[in-house]
């Protein structure tokens, strides 16, 4: 599993242009000069027709310095539902404006502290006209409170479907949540008989979200593969640079050992990522698996590197002049997005045989 050279020069020109711009600020360079948004978008909607390759090299390096812009939220979830629904009319419709970055699309999926398609509570009856009234709460929606196009799961006597809501429809409410990593925006959202529009074949949303979950665990690992890394790459330099009784605490025979487990760590983690990548892109029937693999194993490498980083920093790790803190948050925060590894070491049992459907 090799990036090509062109692949190798996306991740260059989104380096250097997130050294550029910082935060929110580099959402539209991102989308306007690399055209980031589109990249996984088929070019008849207006986007790049590249895949999930691509996607994992912008998520690696989004997650080398935490930006808190909208591309999982927007550019993975939202434009992979609506490819994923069929829906030629809607994709005709919404996918253009995602593809260049000019809206910003959120899905609104889990309840309830889960993102499992089973558990989804919210519902919809259908009303006049072909619309529906959708009814329901919604937790952890990426940058859905900034969000210009809302897609909604929800159950119908049909079974579980999926539903195009105006962010500015009576009886919707939109509420930020206050989290402890800071760096990644989410929303509560509560439909209270909201109208919305069908999305895509009544009672096929389940099949849907299933294909949206491996995509978006494939996606996330990278983000988590880059910012172990990064804090993998912070932590070297520092031992290299922190004298101690007289040497650089990095010849310390302990500290050497606890780096060279979280290289192992990190590299590990790269594999698993780069496997769900790679199987995403080939629309493998391995996707599901090597997804959840990636997910638990990516998770819980991040949070043991950005750990070491804090206990290997010393007194300035555990202060909030210093970035160890902002990592730590991300892993912790990360490790529990589109589900918690042991749900998806679950997940994984089930697909293997092991465990009952």
């Amino acid at each position: 599993m090799r990036l090509t050279e062109e692949q190798e020069e996306l991740r260059s020109a989104v380096r250097s242009l997130l050294t550029r711009y910082e935060g929110s600020t580099a959402w539209q360079p991102l989308a306007e000069q690399i055209g980031v948004a589109g990249l996984a978008v088929p070019e008849e909607y207006g986007g790049a027709g590249y895949g999930a390759q691509e996607v994992h090299v912008v998520m690696e390096e989004l997650g080398r310095v935490l930006s808190p812009v909208p591309y999982l939220g927007s550019a993975v979830l939202t434009t992979q539902a609506l490819l994923a629904a069929g829906d030629e009319e809607t994709c005709q419709r919404l996918l253009p404006p995602l593809a260049a970055g000019q809206m910003v699309g959120a899905l609104a999926w889990a309840e309830q502290g889960t993102w499992d398609p089973d558990q989804i509570a919210a519902q919809a009856v259908p009303l006049s006209g072909g619309t529906w009234c959708i009814s329901g709460t919604k937790e952890y929606v990426l940058d859905g409170a900034e969000a210009a196009l809302l897609l909604v799961a929800a159950r119908t006597p049909a079974g579980l479907s999926l539903f195009e809501v105006a962010v500015d429809e009576v009886g919707l409410r939109r509420e930020p949540t206050v989290t402890m990593d800071q760096t990644r925006a989410l929303t509560r959202v509560v439909l209270d008989g909201v109208e919305g529009r069908l999305v895509g074949q009544d009672g096929e949303a389940g099949r849907v979200l299933r294909h949206v979950m491996d995509q978006a665990c494939a996606a996330l690992a990278a983000e988590q593969v880059g910012a172990a890394q990064r804090c993998l790459d912070l932590t070297v330099a520092y031992a290299k640079d922190r004298v101690q009784f007289g040497r650089a605490i990095g010849s310390f025979q302990a500290v050497k050992h606890r780096l060279a487990d979280s290289y192992v760590l990190v590299e590990a983690a790269r594999s698993a990522a780069m496997g769900a990548a790679f199987a995403a892109a080939e629309g493998s029937p391995e996707l599901t698996r090597r997804a959840a693999v990636a997910k638990s194993a990516c998770s819980e490498a991040f949070s043991a590197v950005a750990g070491e980083m804090i206990q290997l920093h010393g007194g300035i790790g555990i202060t909030w002049e210093h970035d160890a803190h902002r990592y730590f948050k991300r892993a912790h925060s990360s490790s529990h997005l589109f589900g918690a590894p042991v749900w998806h070491r679950g997940r994984l049992s089930t697909e293997l045989g092991l465990a009952p459907a």
